[in-house]
């Protein structure tokens, strides 16, 4: 089975105005553009190949601010709505970001979500262990979400967990408000995202649904997490994280 992975999180609702969002993008993209070359050119989407592929944009708290300011990216009392994407011709080998930001309607929309490539070089350079902590710390730091990961379609398919809750993903973000993480069994890593919360990497190589151990070990995370009272749905009650 193909397992192709993304990486997003998820936040409660927050008001935030354009400016404030332009600043929160700007960070993103630029902590973003060091994980990796595939991440240092961006475009507008449009209806057509052609067309996109004339739009390129400096992400930056100008660009953004005049993206958000826009009727084609605002979206009134549910914020703001952006889509851009790398710029590779080839399936697979590039990314896209679909960004949901600035809103506090129950339920909430904010999210940040990255399709990984899943061909070529950039595949193998991008779905490592050292460099998806790095993609999903520009996420956090940016976005200060409550919950997020990399997270696999198949797995997801498997286990069809319900919507609102945390993931179980190869990699797995809790905030900090939502609990201490229990200890957890090895090869899982614990790691701080500064005062923000906890980054869970279930193993040091490639998760797949393939792999027995990989699924086993996937499923008794979640069960401890669970136990331990982080994987529950704030999306309708949680505070504005700040």
């Amino acid at each position: 089975m193909r397992d192709i992975h993304y990486a997003g999180v998820y936040w409660p609702g927050r008001k935030e105005s354009a400016e404030e969002c332009a600043r929160r993008a700007e960070t993103f993209f630029r902590l973003l553009s060091q994980c990796d070359p595939i991440y240092t050119r961006w475009f507008e989407q449009a209806n057509s190949l052609k067309k996109a592929l004339q739009l390129q944009f400096e992400p930056n708290h100008e660009t953004f601010l005049r993206f958000f300011k826009s009727r084609k990216y605002n979206e009134g009392e549910f914020g703001f709505s952006f889509s851009a994407w790398t710029g590779h011709k080839e399936d697979g080998h590039g990314g896209a970001v679909l960004l949901s930001c600035g809103s506090d309607v129950v339920p909430p929309p904010n999210s940040c979500l990255l399709d990984l490539p899943y061909a070529g070089p950039e595949e193998d350079r991008v779905l490592t262990a050292p460099v998806l902590p790095a993609v999903m710390r520009a996420m956090i730091l940016a976005w200060e979400p409550d919950w997020g990961g990399v997270i696999s379609h198949a797995y997801q398919d498997m286990r069809d967990e319900p919507a609102g809750h945390p993931r179980t993903g190869w990699l797995m973000y809790l905030s900090r408000p939502r609990g201490e993480v229990p200890p957890l069994p090895s090869p899982v890593r614990v790691e701080p995202v500064e005062d923000k919360g906890a980054l869970i990497i279930l193993t040091p190589e490639r998760f797949s649904v393939d792999n027995p151990a990989h699924v086993a070990l996937a499923d008794q995370v979640r069960s401890l997490l669970d136990r331990a009272g982080l994987l529950k749905d704030f999306s309708a009650s949680s505070p504005a994280i700040h």
